[in-house]
C-alpha cells in the first residue's frame, strides 16, 4: 500500500530526515510520535511532495516515485494518492462546510454538482456535521472545522490519508470531537498516517506506531510494543517526559 526507502531531507546543513524506511499495508493506522523537531511533520510533507524530499523512494497505490529522478507528472500522480489533513485546517473562509467539501469533487473529479452535493451531505454525516452544512469556517469551531477537512479529505478516495498534528491547534475540550471522528474513519478500514502528541489516541486506534528523533526512526511496532514496551533507551526517556508532564 505505502512503502517508503531512504528518504533523506536536509535544510541546510541541517539533516531533517537520515534515511527513513518503512510500509504500511491497506488499511492500516499508521502513527508517528517523537518530540518537536523530530522531523515527523517534514516526513508526512514529503510523502506527497509539499516538501520535497532530496532522495528516497515513495510508493503508494501503485505509484512510485523516486525523488531524484521524478517528472512533475509523477509527482501529480502521487499526489492525487493521498489526501491531506492539516493542523489549522485550511477551509476556504468563503465557502460553505458543503462548498468546503465538494470542492475538489467538482474542480478535479468534474463531478455534476448534484452528485458532489450528495456525496458531500454524506461525508458531512459521518463527521457529524450535516446539519452545518451552510455555515462558514468561521461560524464554526475549531474541533468542527478540523472535522470539516476530515470529510473533505474524504471525498476524493485517496489511497491513504495523511494527517499532520490535526489536534495541535485545537482548544483541550474540543479534541476529543476530533479523535472521535479519526477514530470511526479508521475503523472502516481507511488507510491513515497520522502525526501526533496523543499517545493514549496513538495506543487505541494505530495499528503500527513510529517514534523518531533527530531524523531518525528509533523504534518501531505495534502501540502494545513501542509504547507500553519499549526497547530503546530513547523511547523511554520521551515516553517517561511525556507522562510526567502530563500528570502536572
Amino acid at each position: 500500500m505505502i512503502k517508503v526507502t531512504n528518504l533523506r531531507k536536509r535544510f541546510g546543513d541541517l539533516v531533517v530526515l537520515d534515511g527513513i524506511d518503512f510500509e504500511v499495508k491497506d488499511g492500516e493506522v499508521l502513527s508517528i510520535i517523537g518530540p518537536s523537531g523530530s522531523g515527523k511533520s517534514t516526513l508526512i510533507r514529503c510523502l506527497n511532495f509539499l516538501e520535497r524530499p532530496d532522495a528516497g523512494v515513495i510508493e503508494i497505490g501503485g505509484v512510485r516515485v523516486d525523488a531524484e529522478k521524478c517528472t512533475g507528472k509523477e509527482i501529480r500522480q502521487l499526489r492525487l494518492q493521498t489526501a491531506m489533513v492539516f493542523q489549522n485546517y485550511n477551509l476556504f473562509r468563503n465557502k460553505t462546510a458543503l462548498q468546503n467539501v465538494t470542492e475538489a469533487l467538482l474542480v478535479v473529479k468534474k463531478m455534476p454538482k448534484k452528485e458532489a452535493e450528495e456525496l458531500g451531505l454524506e461525508l458531512l454525516r459521518q463527521v457529524g456535521l450535516e446539519d452545518k452544512r451552510d455555515n462558514y469556517p468561521a461560524t464554526l469551531s475549531g474541533g468542527q472545522q478540523q472535522r470539516v477537512s476530515i470529510a473533505r479529505a474524504l471525498a476524493l478516495r485517496p489511497h491513504a490519508i495523511l494527517l499532520d498534528e490535526p489536534t495541535s491547534s485545537l482548544d483541550p475540550e474540543l479534541v476529543s470531537e476530533v479523535l472521535q471522528t479519526i477514530k470511526k474513519i479508521a475503523e472502516m478500514d481507511t488507510t491513515m498516517i497520522i502525526v501526533t502528541h496523543e499517545m493514549d489516541f496513538a495506543r487505541d486506534v494505530s495499528d503500527h506506531v513510529i517514534f523518531m528523533a533527530d531524523g531518525n526512526i528509533v523504534e518501531q511496532g505495534p502501540p502494545s510494543e513501542v509504547l507500553d514496551n519499549p526497547r530503546k533507551d530513547r523511547t523511554k526517556q520521551f515516553l517517561r517526559t511525556f507522562h510526567a508532564n502530563r500528570k502536572r
